[in-house]
């Protein structure tokens, strides 16, 4: 199961872009994309509506839902 560091960075990785990249394109600070990445914060939803755009796929791509078993 893919966490939000997994998600986000292989997705961006697929893409072929840059931390950097994504954080001019999404209009935020690189140091925020690096902490969504690695986890240490979350979007709010604006935010993860632009990430998605600019990675062209879906909010739950990238945030997946983890159901506790």
């Amino acid at each position: 199961m893919m966490t939000v560091l997994t998600s986000l960075k292989q997705i961006r990785d697929k893409k072929g872009l840059t931390q950097v990249e994504v954080a001019y394109k999404a209009n935020i600070a690189v140091r925020t994309y690096q902490n969504y990445e690695a986890g240490e914060r979350i979007p709010n939803v604006h935010t993860a509506l632009n990430l998605a755009k600019v990675l062209n796929c879906s909010v739950e791509e990238l945030f997946p839902v983890i159901v506790p078993k």
